[in-house]
């Protein structure tokens, strides 16, 4: 088997040819599979010739947008994404958040730093964190009516609709229902989800806690399941049980 089909595969996506000649050059030199797309059409041509393991996706871009890519991408794949935003546009990353982008990088950028959140990235894809692994479970979890697909990392509805989960949702989730009844700090679950801490200003966790009780169908305004400790953080309330 040729040695670059063990290498990750990363996809970029950006109008800037110059981005993704020097993006594509990087990422080659420090050991991954590098392809580029200009723009939608583009991109939906690479993933259909091509197994990708993340894409970095520029918000920016004439036609559709990065914001519109990555909510067509999150209705059918877990694929994990990397949003480009511009410098101290927060609701642009807060809105890529919700859409369902992994992680998010401000340009201008340093592609060390890229580099750095590519790899973080894909290891918290394919692995909950430590603390957690011991007890993840090969077969289904119930809880509320819903019941979650362990290996296929989707929820399946009370009718049997199944309902897709990015990257970020579902180790959110398995923190939860690893933990009912337990109440967590913000600081917890970003430690938890994204092995790392929050910075001062960091509503990353809010955003994905309002985003998994839209997939659970929980009311944000009265949550049933994942409920708002004033002053504390976020408490899953559903009874779990485990079927392998």
């Amino acid at each position: 088997m040729n040695d670059q089909q063990h290498k990750d595969h990363i996809l970029v996506v950006d109008d800037d040819a110059e981005i993704r000649q020097l993006l594509k050059a990087y990422l080659e030199k420090h050991g991954l599979r590098a392809s580029t797309a200009e723009n939608g059409i583009a991109m939906r041509d690479v993933l259909s010739k091509s197994n990708i393991d993340l894409i970095v996706l520029d918000l920016m871009m004439p036609g559709e947008d990065g914001l519109t890519l990555c909510r067509k991408l999150r209705a059918g794949s877990h694929t994990p994404i990397i949003m480009l935003t511009a410098l101290g546009e927060e609701t642009d990353r807060i809105v890529g958040l919700e859409m369902g982008a992994d992680d998010y990088l401000a340009k201008p950028f340093n592609p060390r730093e890229l580099l750095a959140r590519i790899t973080s990235v894909l290891r918290r894809s394919r692995m909950l964190p430590d603390s957690a692994v011991q007890s993840e479970p090969k077969g289904e979890l119930y809880f509320a009516g819903l019941t979650l697909d362990t290996v296929a990392r989707h929820l399946i509805s009370t009718e049997g609709i199944v309902i897709p989960l990015s990257g970020g949702e579902y180790r959110l989730l398995r923190v939860f229902l690893d933990r009912p009844n337990r109440v967590m700090s913000r600081d917890q679950l970003l430690e938890l989800v994204s092995g790392k801490e929050a910075g001062p200003y960091d509503r990353s966790i809010d955003v994905q806690v309002g985003r998994l009780r839209k997939r659970l169908g929980d009311d944000s305004r009265e949550p049933r399941l994942i409920k708002t400790v004033r002053s504390a953080g976020y408490v899953f309330t559903a009874n779990v049980e485990e079927q392998n």
